[in-house]
């Protein structure tokens, strides 16, 4: 079992930047994958990232492509979202999962654990 607890959210302009942080807690960290989705006000929760076992593959939402990127540090049991040229329809609430496999995957569902989120806001 793995706990996890975002951080790094906040209030930010339109073309700004953020980094959100995702510290797990458990064992064999480094046998998840990790993934990223966001969750709007009267919307379903998205995926917007994730990210393989050793950090090698990633997947982004086309939303985010270029904006956004995912990686981890195993030894911190940590990943983490930059994310960059903020819009305003980023705003919401981030949510980090972990999903025991070897795919990465992009269906909510198939994700094990999850965090509390984070909220992001980005002002026009």
């Amino acid at each position: 079992q793995v706990q996890l607890v975002e951080s790094g959210g906040g209030l930010v302009q339109a073309g700004g930047s953020l980094r959100l942080s995702c510290a797990a807690s458990g064992r064999a960290f480094s046998s998840y994958v990790m993934g990223w989705f966001r969750q709007a006000p009267e919307k379903e929760r998205e995926f917007v990232a994730a990210i393989n076992r050793s950090g090698g593959i990633t997947y982004y939402a086309d939303s985010v492509k270029g904006r956004f990127t995912i990686s981890r540090d195993n030894a911190k049991n940590t990943v983490y979202l930059q994310m960059s040229s903020l819009k305003p329809e980023d705003t919401a609430v981030y949510y980090c999962a972990a999903l025991r496999g070897i795919a990465v995957v992009t269906t909510r569902r198939d994700y094990d654990y999850w965090g509390q989120g984070t909220q992001v806001t980005v002002s026009s």
